[in-house]
């Protein structure tokens, strides 16, 4: 793992998943490995010279956030939040304990492998933004467009997931990278940069196709971005390798100062970290 990118202090990151061996898995779960990967993570974050993570509660766990919420308690409360996957029938004693656990958002996961349907989700977005979560969305990027009312319809702040995730990559002027940018230009929205990977059709070393995708997101709105390593590459073969996605950041945003907001300052918005002194030594 190599990384020639200077790290601020407080740098995070945004999306990763903990799994746990012999946890209950939902039915027909599409990825859960057999294996306890928390210290495993606190590993690659100490090489990345990362000090903060959230931590996004897989799908083949369901709604049984406790395995994401040991790894907040492993990960240290302080330095690390959680998003979970609650549905329309939670109670506010759930939240309010999940809450009192490090959790801040509820995960929209709306691929294969979800487990909480399109009909269900202004419920839970107006029932968690009583709690002053956020919500998070993955989907098919292609589809923004039809589901641009209903996304802008929830309250509160909305994060999307891996660069919008277009299943097939488009070009930064194409009708649905319009949308996400309109969504964005709300101020209500943060994208992260993450997981290019997962679509891009051209691949290593550079994902260029990704790429300019989120070259476009940062030049458009660098305070509304934010970056992730999507660790542990679920269902990905070879797994990349994660200091060079987070050496991506300087192709994606170049300028020391960027990166700075990416890493630092709009998680800290987002996820409600303390503050990090801007001259910090960094890490």
């Amino acid at each position: 793992m190599t990384r020639t990118i200077v790290v601020p202090r407080g740098a995070c990151d945004t999306h990763i998943h903990v799994y746990r061996k012999g946890a209950q898995t939902v039915p027909d779960a599409i990825a859960a490995p057999e294996e306890d990967d928390v210290e495993s993570y606190r590993a690659v974050r100490d090489a990345l010279g990362l000090t903060r993570a959230v931590i996004v509660q897989p799908t083949a766990y369901g709604t049984d956030n406790s395995v994401t919420a040991d790894g907040i308690v492993a990960l240290g409360r302080r330095d690390t939040r959680g998003v979970a996957v609650v549905d329309d029938s939670v109670s506010e004693k759930t939240l309010r304990d999940l809450t009192d656990s490090g959790f801040c958002g509820a995960r929209f996961q709306m691929l294969a492998g979800g487990v909480i349907p399109w009909d269900q989700l202004d419920t839970i977005a107006n029932r968690v933004h009583d709690f002053d979560w956020h919500v998070q969305l993955q989907m098919d990027g292609h589809n923004l467009p039809d589901r641009e009312a209903q996304i802008l319809s929830w309250p509160g702040r909305i994060v999307i997931d891996h660069i919008g995730k277009f299943l097939e990559p488009v070009e930064p002027d194409h009708h649905a990278f319009q949308c996400l940018l309109r969504l964005i230009d709300t101020g209500r929205v943060w994208v992260k940069l993450s997981a290019p990977y997962e679509v891009s059709r051209i691949g290593e070393p550079r994902y260029n196709d990704v790429s300019a995708l989120a070259k476009a997101l940062v030049a458009h709105a660098p305070e509304r971005m934010m970056w992730a390593s999507n660790w542990p590459h679920i269902m990905t073969t070879p797994r990349p390798d994660d200091g060079k996605m987070l050496e991506l950041l300087q192709d994606w945003a170049p300028d020391a100062s960027l990166q700075r907001r990416i890493l630092c300052e709009n998680p800290q918005k987002v996820y409600g970290f303390e503050p990090v002194l801007a001259d910090a030594t960094p890490a």
